[in-house]
């Protein structure tokens, strides 16, 4: 497998509150793991929101029992949850704090997807597909078809999540199971990326020939700061079955 990973305040922000884990070894009985969060909240709120999470998420399943990869990711991010809202009710300062979380587990060629809010998961051959369902006020519009993509894309509410970790209880995660194909990419990112990159143009990116795979993430970050930088930017890039293309 081989994977790059990179994280960047942008240009308008004065913190980042974006948060994120790889780890190609197995992570209790998952066999690997890749997550990303984007935090929200004042103060430190937001970063604090998403580095707890992201290391709940990694405790938990490490520790969990189960032997389901869907299983291990739903117990995981519920324990998150319930975790983070505790501590927003213990200390007051953090009321209010909360983060998206993608988290990404590959067996073969089989890849199992978790999201909560707008971060999102893109499988990359030779097209880009997004796999992830945005959780946010635009997209329920766009698919309630009182909005086009074009618009939504500037509209004034687009960063109004509707699903986020720490924000209730009752927590509705979303789940995917994609199949990989031989030489796949997949590519996880906050929408500090996708709000400054169309997917046409990050497609271009990651399938540029003779150019490794640290360049094409570093590639990804730097445009999306020369694009405006508008928020803090990470991009997950993994190559589950890149040993396989070797071989062909």
């Amino acid at each position: 497998m081989e994977t790059y990973s990179l994280t960047d305040i942008g240009i308008a922000r004065e913190m980042n509150q974006d948060y994120f884990f790889t780890s190609e070894e197995p992570v209790g009985n998952l066999p690997n793991l890749f997550i990303v969060a984007d935090g929200m909240g004042g103060h430190n709120a937001g970063e604090f929101a998403s580095r707890f999470t992201v290391e709940t998420i990694v405790k938990t399943a490490a520790e969990c029992k189960e032997q389901d990869t869907v299983s291990i990711l739903r117990s995981a991010i519920l324990s998150a949850n319930e975790a983070l809202l505790l501590y927003a009710k213990e200390h007051e300062k953090m009321a209010g704090m909360g983060t998206t979380i993608v988290a990404a587990a590959a067996n073969g060629a089989q890849l199992y997807v978790a999201n909560v809010g707008d971060s999102r998961l893109y499988v990359v051959g030779d097209e880009i597909r997004q796999i992830t369902k945005d959780h946010s006020l635009v997209q329920e519009m766009v698919r309630m078809g009182e909005l086009d993509e074009e618009k939504a894309r500037s509209h004034p509410d687009k960063n109004i999540i509707t699903r986020a970790i720490g924000a209730e209880e009752e927590l509705k995660i979303d789940f995917f199971e994609v199949p990989l194909q031989p030489g796949d990419k997949v590519m996880m990112c906050t929408d500090g990326l996708t709000n400054m990159i169309e997917d046409t143009d990050m497609l271009s990116v990651l399938n540029e020939p003779g150019v490794s795979l640290d360049k094409k993430v570093e590639s990804l970050v730097n445009t999306a700061n020369k694009n405006g930088g508008k928020d803090n930017i990470t991009v997950i890039v993994f190559q589950p079955n890149s040993d396989e293309v070797a071989e062909c």
